[in-house]
Order: structure tokens, then C-alpha cells, then sequence
């Protein structure tokens, strides 16, 4: 069955009823109809009026709610939303059954442009960075700035541990493990996902598992949860697959939006390696790496991502207004700060390692614990990879 096959789904008003989705203090849920799909999106107020607005896109088999904690975070340096992609959290399926890579893209296009919010700050985790890229590339006039957590972007040799996520791309095989795990429980389903997705599941507050156990327990209810995983990954590895100009690396290249790399070291579906290629990739980057991370490094070091994030806008802000402050000075030889140059680490984080594309090598800080700036345990809710 191919990504734009219409999937068996009951029609709405036969669905079963499911408990609500969950949604945390100081955060507000909506619905918002467009043509072909529904998306339930997730906000927090911002610390103040004014702020720059900012668009968090998740994972496969994720949520909004993967951006909970980055988003309070950053409440005061930007006015966040994070949607559910169709077929996701609390969205219902799109209209025309595609799950595919451009899909999802659509949908975060018609949502910008519907919601006139843009140019946004644009974040994406894995599926979600795939995602975002795309619309970078395509629609330059939506993105402020690129904000990228273990994109899911082609590799050759795919690490031995993604391999079962690659396979539900396979017709039938989201049947037959439907099937073989019939008998799991939610907290044994939940255990399994945070062994894959954490760097360290030991972080996960005893509070964040049990909001994490009873949102498996919602989405198992779903007639369609399945179908929306297996056809989201098969959109992601024909993506893979795409050449020419619809090539993911490709339109990496055509990103003109400054771009913010994370990468976590302890990443068991996002190759570590593909860290430095990223950064080669997109024209203006800065890599962030983090040694004890795992795939969702925005759930487990939120403090440490913002604190990247913050940074990096602020450097951003300084050349930008160094540069224009060059043209009055042009005939004193003073030209702007160059970007090639190598950059530090977030300010208090103390962990990974972070520079600048163009400098010709990476500047590195500690190598040790990568929470160690980052507070208390993280909230596992609808982990997606």
C-alpha cells in the first residue's frame, strides 16, 4: 500500500470514545480546520506581548507534547505553538489517507499561512526535522530560523537499533506486531519506547512515566494509530529514496535560514555520525552536541537546548546588526564579523560541543554528563522518534 492509499478509517462519528489529551499547566489546546486536515495545537502564553512566534513539529509516533518543556523554557524569548501532525496526538487523520514526508509538510505550510504567524522560529525532532527542512527549503518566507533535534535526514548505513522502526514501513509488518505485542501492557510499551528515545530513561520523573503510560493507553484506542505510524515511516523512507531537487540533503543545501543542529551522542535511531555532515550541509549552522543525549535531547536537556537556542539567536542579531552597521563604516576597511569563525557552547551548559559551518572545525566543551545543566528529570510524555 503506498503513502497516498486512502487507509480504512471509521468515520468520525463511529469512533470510540478516548480520554481527553492531556495538557499541561500553562498550556492551552485547540482545534484548527483546514482544507483536507484538522490539527489540534498546543501554546503557551508568552512572558510578554511582542515576542518573535515560534512553530515546534514532532517525531514519529509523537506529539505536541514532546515540546512541553522547551516551550516553557523559552516562554520568554518567543511566542510558541507545537501541533499535532495529522494523525498524531490529538489530530485526526488527513482527509486523503497521505502520510507522506511532503504531506506533513503541507499541512505545517497551510497552518503558517493560514495563521499569517510566520516568519516563525521553526524546531523539528526527527520526522519532524525532516519536515521542517522541507518547508526551509521551499518556503524561505515562513522560516525565521531552523532549530533541528536529531533530524531524520537519509543515511547509508542506518544503525542496527533503527532498523524495527524502518520495518514498519513494510506492508503488513504494523499487523503482525500489532499481533505479537498484543499481550504488553502501557508501561511495558512506554519502558520499551524510553530505552530507544533516551539517552538515559533514568531521568524520566516518576510523574513524567505515568503521564506517559496513560497517553500509550489513549492512543492504543485509536483505530488508526498503527496505520498513521506505519504509512508516517514509509513517507520517511521514500524520502529517503527521492533524488534530484526533492532530495532531503538536497534541500538542506537550499536552506537559507540560519539553522540550530542538535545531535545527542547516545542517539540509537539518529546516527551521531550524521552530526557533522548536517552541519556541511546547511549553509549557515551551528552544531550543538550533547555526549549523554538521546534522540529527543529537547525532552531530557530542555534547559541545555534553550540556552543553545537563545545564543544562537542573540549571535545571530549581533552580526546581523554589526553588518549593518559595516555599510556606514565601508570606507574605514571595517567589513562585518565573518561566520566562519568558530563558536562556543551555550552559556552555562558546559557539555557537547558547538561550531559555526565554515570554520573548518568544531569547538568542543565537556564531555561529561550533558544534564548537568539542565535540572530536574524529564517529563516522558508521547515520546516520538
Amino acid at each position: 500500500m503506498s503513502s497516498t492509499e486512502v487507509p480504512f478509517v471509521p468515520p468520525a462519528n463511529v469512533l470510540p470514545k478516548v480520554s481527553p489529551v492531556r495538557v499541561g499547566e500553562g498550556e492551552r489546546l485547540r482545534s484548527v480546520g483546514l482544507q483536507g486536515i484538522t490539527l489540534t495545537v498546543r501554546s503557551r502564553p508568552p512572558a510578554r506581548e511582542g515576542l518573535p512566534p515560534a512553530l515546534y513539529v514532532h517525531g514519529l509516533g509523537g506529539s505536541s507534547q514532546n515540546w512541553s518543556a522547551l516551550m516553557e523554557q523559552l516562554e520568554g524569548e518567543v511566542d510558541g505553538e507545537a501541533l499535532d501532525l495529522p494523525g498524531f496526538g490529538d489530530s485526526p487523520p488527513p482527509d486523503d489517507g497521505n502520510y507522506s514526508v511532503t504531506a506533513h509538510a503541507r499541512a505545517v505550510i497551510r497552518f503558517l499561512d493560514a495563521s499569517g504567524r510566520g516568519p516563525v522560529h521553526l524546531f523539528g525532532n526527527s520526522l519532524g526535522g525532516a519536515v521542517s527542512t522541507r518547508v526551509a527549503a521551499v518556503r524561505p518566507d515562513l522560516v525565521r530560523t531552523l532549530n533541528l533535534v536529531s533530524p531524520a535526514l537519509p543515511e547509508i548505513r542506518v544503525q542496527r537499533s533503527a532498523v524495527p522502526t524502518g520495518l514498519l514501513a513494510l506492508p503488513g509488518v504494523a499487523r503482525l506486531f500489532t499481533r505479537y505485542s498484543r499481550d504488553w501492557t502501557a508501561e511495558q510499551r512506554v519502558r520499551g519506547v524510553m530505552a530507544l528515545c533516551y539517552g538515559d530513561p533514568g531521568r524520566v520523573t516518576p510523574e513524567g512515566f505515568q503521564h506517559a503510560v496513560e497517553e500509550m493507553e489513549r492512543r492504543l484506542q485509536l483505530p488508526y494509530f498503527w496505520d498513521a505510524m506505519a504509512r508516517s515511516a514509509r513517507g520517511i523512507v521514500n524520502a529517503y529514496t527521492l533524488g534530484g531537487q526533492h532530495a532531503l540533503w538536497r534541500q538542506a543545501e537550499r536552506v537559507l535560514a540560519p539553522t540550530l543542529l542538535v545531535y545527542g551522542g547516545k542517539d540509537q535511531l539518529v546516527g551521531f555520525r550524521m552530526a557533522q555532515k548536517a552541519a556541511r550541509a546547511f549553509r549557515d549552522s551551528r552544531l550543538l552536541t550533547l555526549p549523554e543525549a538521546g534522540h529527543v535531547a529537547m525532552m531530557e536537556y530542555p534547559e541545555t537546548v534553550a540556552g543553545a537556542f537563545r545564543d544562537f539567536v542573540a549571535d545571530k542579531e549581533a552580526a546581523s546588526a554589526e553588518a549593518s552597521g559595516s555599510v556606514g563604516r565601508a570606507d574605514a576597511g571595517t567589513g562585518p564579523e565573518g561566520l566562519g569563525e568558530g563558536s562556543s557552547g551555550p552559556r552555562g551548559s558546559g557539555e557537547g560541543s558547538s561550531g559555526r559551518r565554515g570554520s573548518g572545525r568544531e569547538g568542543s566543551g565537556r564531555g561529561g554528563d550533558a544534564g548537568a545543566a539542565s535540572g530536574g528529570g524529564a517529563d516522558a510524555t508521547t515520546v516520538g522518534s
